[in-house]
């Protein structure tokens, strides 16, 4: 299961939110079933982060969105937010081997 988050901050935030989700995958680290957890900045836009995350299965997702520091980072992130967080969920097809 993968999951693809965008976010945009607003004017003057991006180094508050570029620090509050590198603390994040820092914590998401420690957990077994999540399989990657890759924190992006848009190039041509340094207000525009994307993470890329892939979990072992659904309730690897749900048990990371159900952990205390995830919910934290939702109201730190809030009144960093441009607009709501963009989020959609895929299924992997094929891939390169790491």
């Amino acid at each position: 299961m993968v999951v693809v988050a965008k976010l945009t901050a607003k004017a003057g935030e991006e180094a508050k939110m570029e620090e509050a989700l590198r603390g994040m995958v820092a914590k998401v680290a420690q957990e077994q079933r999540t399989l990657t957890y890759t924190l992006h900045r848009a190039q041509q836009d340094p207000r525009i982060f994307l993470i890329y995350e892939k979990y072992k299965d659904a309730a690897a997702l749900k048990a990371h969105s159900s952990t205390p520091y995830f919910k934290e980072l939702f109201d730190v992130l809030k009144p960093l937010l441009d607009g709501a967080p963009e989020i959609e969920m895929y299924d992997e097809l094929a891939r390169l081997r790491e």
